[in-house]
């Protein structure tokens, strides 16, 4: 999926991820928490209805709990970021870069909760590796990182990053992982919908052991769709402009065709999903415009 697909490998070879530093070494510092961002902010007293249509989330993803996996994910981050912080490639509370991703953050968090209200109590964090790995993601319970290589490699703007950030965001929102897990586990425990009551106690079992799978989810083209026009939304009511969805996958698609950077492997690219974005821009403009005041 979008996470972690490399982190491992990536982490492991420290030194090519020091030569993609551009501040020197990183000092090791503790991870900036964003909770109550919403709060510092200040939520409007009331949020339009959303614009984009994206449907109900599937009802198969209460299989597995959500505390446990959000767990899972808080315990697999946490280990990341302590790998990171002993290679020396966690970026400090004082990198611009990091500064930069945690003011989008701020700016996008308080629209989260109308997409999820479990959001609202998440301790939201952000954090940045040095890595030449052109890859993001959201974790369940917003844990978000971002790797030096998408920022410098695609030379990304704050737009364009923001729309980076709404479409991870937008994955742990709709509880993506959560659904896949439950799919994979219904399947590999032989479970059907209709037998849930007795499946529940297994899938509960087996979601407070999920670090291990969180590294391999891979998300489908539909929840891809709903990533792309949710995180649309989420940064145009946080005043980042709409039409950066497109810059942005415009670069993937030249990035891709010079070497296939590992965000692409489970985001394909392609003139259809740069049409469904343009084809959303008009929904979301004035969203925009409100937003920029």
């Amino acid at each position: 999926m979008c996470w972690l697909c490399d982190a491992k490998s990536t982490l492991s070879a420290s030194a090519a991820a020091h030569d993609e530093l551009h501040a020197g070494r990183w000092s090791p510092r503790r991870g900036f928490l964003l909770a109550g961002a919403a709060s510092a902010v200040g939520l409007a007293s009331g949020p339009a209805q959303a614009q984009v249509d994206v449907g109900q989330s599937s009802a198969v993803r209460t299989l597995v709990p959500a505390e446990q996996l959000e767990g899972a994910a808080q315990q697999q981050y946490g280990q990341m970021l302590e790998q990171a912080r002993s290679q020396r490639v966690l970026a400090p509370d004082n990198h611009p870069q990091l500064q930069r991703l945690r003011a989008i953050a701020r700016r996008l968090i308080p629209f989260a909760a109308p997409w999820n209200s479990r959001s609202r109590s998440w301790q939201w964090e952000v954090n940045l590796i040095g890595s030449s790995q052109v890859n993001a993601f959201c974790m369940p319970g917003g844990k978000i990182c971002f790797y030096t290589g998408i920022l410098d490699k695609l030379r990304l703007d704050d737009d364009e990053a923001a729309m980076v950030m709404g479409h991870e965001m937008a994955h742990a929102l709709r509880e993506h992982a959560r659904e896949r897990l439950a799919k994979t586990q219904a399947t590999s425990l032989g479970l059907s919908l209709g037998a849930r009551l007795l499946g529940l106690g297994e899938l509960g079992n087996v979601a407070a052991d999920l670090g291990t799978q969180l590294l391999a989810l891979k998300y489908s083209r539909d929840d891809e769709t709903e990533a792309d026009l949710v995180g649309l939304e989420l940064a145009a009511r946080g005043a980042y402009a709409p039409p950066a969805s497109v810059s942005l996958w415009r670069k993937m698609m030249t990035a891709n065709g010079s070497g296939g950077p590992g965000f692409l492997s489970t985001h394909p690219s392609g003139p259809n999903r740069i049409q469904e974005l343009q084809d959303n821009l008009p929904k979301v403009q004035r969203l925009y415009e409100q937003a920029r005041g």
